[in-house]
C-alpha cells in the first residue's frame, strides 16, 4: 500500500483531503521490519511518527523486576510516537513487528520543516494528534488516577 492510501485509512488523518493527505505523503518514508525485529527499543530518541501498513507490532517495557510487561498490539492503520512530531524525548516503550511489518515513517525534522511551508496541513495532523491523545487520557483515566496515590 503507498502512504496516501495508508494515510487515508487511517482514523489520525480522518478529515484530511486528497490535498491534505499528499502533502504529509511528500515527507513520509516507507520502512520495512522483518517478523522479530524492533521498530524502536525503550529509551531511545523519540523523533518521529510510525503509521503502520502492513502488519502487527507488540508494545512491551520493562517492570520494575527487569520482567517484560506486554502493552497491547497496533495493527494495519495504528500510529506510534505521534507525540514526537510535537517534542523530541525518549521511546517510552519497545515496539517489535509481531509479523513482517511494512510502516510509513514521519520524522519530526521533516515535519519541521514542512510546517513552515504548508502550515494548514501540519497543524491539522497536530489537532488530531491532540485530540486522539485526549481521548487516550480520557480513556486511561482510572489508571491515571491510580499512579497518582502510589
Amino acid at each position: 500500500m503507498d502512504a496516501v492510501s495508508t494515510l487515508r485509512d487511517s482514523p489520525l488523518f480522518k478529515g484530511f483531503t486528497e490535498t491534505g493527505l499528499n502533502i504529509i505523503a511528500g515527507i513520509c518514508a516507507q520502512r520495512t521490519y522483518p517478523h522479530g525485529t524492533p521498530l524502536f527499543v525503550e529509551s531511545m530518541v523519540a523523533d518521529s511518527l510510525l503509521l503502520i501498513a502492513e502488519g502487527k507490532v507488540s508494545l512491551g517495557t520493562k517492570g520494575r523486576q527487569a520482567e517484560d510487561i506486554h502493552l497491547g498490539e497496533l495493527g494495519v492503520g495504528d500510529w506510534l510516537g505521534e507525540l514526537s512530531l510535537i517534542n523530541t524525548g525518549q521511546r517510552m516503550c519497545t515496539a517489535t513487528a509481531v509479523t513482517g511489518v511494512v510502516a510509513y515513517e514521519i520524522r519530526q525534522a521533516d515535519f519541521q520543516k514542512l510546517l513552515v511551508l504548508k502550515p494548514q496541513a501540519c497543524i491539522k495532523l497536530l489537532m488530531a494528534i491532540v485530540s486522539t491523545f485526549g481521548q487516550k487520557v480520557v480513556d486511561n483515566k482510572d489508571a491515571l488516577r491510580s499512579l497518582l496515590t502510589k
